[in-house]
C-alpha cells in the first residue's frame, strides 16, 4: 500500500463522513481525526516493533517519551 493509497482511503472516509452528516456542520474534526488515526497507527507500529518503544519511536519519528505519552493517552499501556 502506497502513501497515495492511504491518502485516497482517508479522503474517501472523509467524504463519507460529510455525507453522513447530511448538511450538519462538523465540530472538532481535527482532534477527532487525529485520535481515530493515531490509535491504530500506534497499535500496528508497536506490534511490528515487538513492543519495543525505542524502535517504534524511531520508526514514527517521535521522541520515546512522546510515544509513551501517546500510548498512555490511548490506553495502550499503563
Amino acid at each position: 500500500m502506497s502513501k497515495k493509497h492511504i491518502e485516497e482511503c482517508v479522503r474517501a472516509s472523509l467524504e463519507g463522513y460529510f455525507r453522513d452528516l447530511r448538511g450538519t456542520e462538523p465540530d472538532g474534526m481535527y482532534e477527532m481525526l487525529v485520535k481515530v488515526v493515531e490509535k491504530p497507527l500506534l497499535e500496528v507500529v508497536m506490534a511490528k516493533a515487538e513492543n519495543n518503544q525505542s524502535r517504534a519511536a524511531e520508526w514514527l519519528g517521535l521522541n520515546r517519551n512522546t510515544l509513551r505519552k501517546k500510548l498512555v493517552e490511548h490506553k495502550l499501556i499503563k
